[in-house]
């Protein structure tokens, strides 16, 4: 798992990738994100790219100067945590937690 940033100078916009590989995301037929920037919707989950390697990537535009909550959603079925994310926070449902980047 990683997370990419990459600050633009010309706007207060950060280019954010977020990836899994392909033992990271078990095999998956689909991996999606989901988080604060899509306000949690499944419907407008975001669908990460799969790459010939067994790679899912998708590079995000993210307003700077915020921090955003996110969880990756494997094959509809299974939530996965980044642990290569800037922190972690509750959740506030159960005992799981989100997996934060701070832009």
């Amino acid at each position: 798992m990683s997370i990419k940033k990459q600050f633009l100078k010309s706007k207060p916009v950060c280019k954010v990738t977020f990836s899994l590989n392909q033992e990271e995301a078990l095999n998956a037929e689909k991996v999606q994100l989901l988080g604060d920037f899509n306000d949690w919707n499944v419907e407008e989950a975001i669908d990460l790219k799969k790459f010939k390697n067994g790679t899912y990537k998708a590079t995000l535009d993210l307003e700077t100067a915020k921090s955003y909550q996110f969880k990756y959603l494997i094959d509809s079925t299974k939530w996965e945590n980044d642990q290569e994310a800037d922190s972690y926070v509750n959740n506030g449902i159960d005992a799981n937690e989100n997996f934060v980047v701070v832009l």
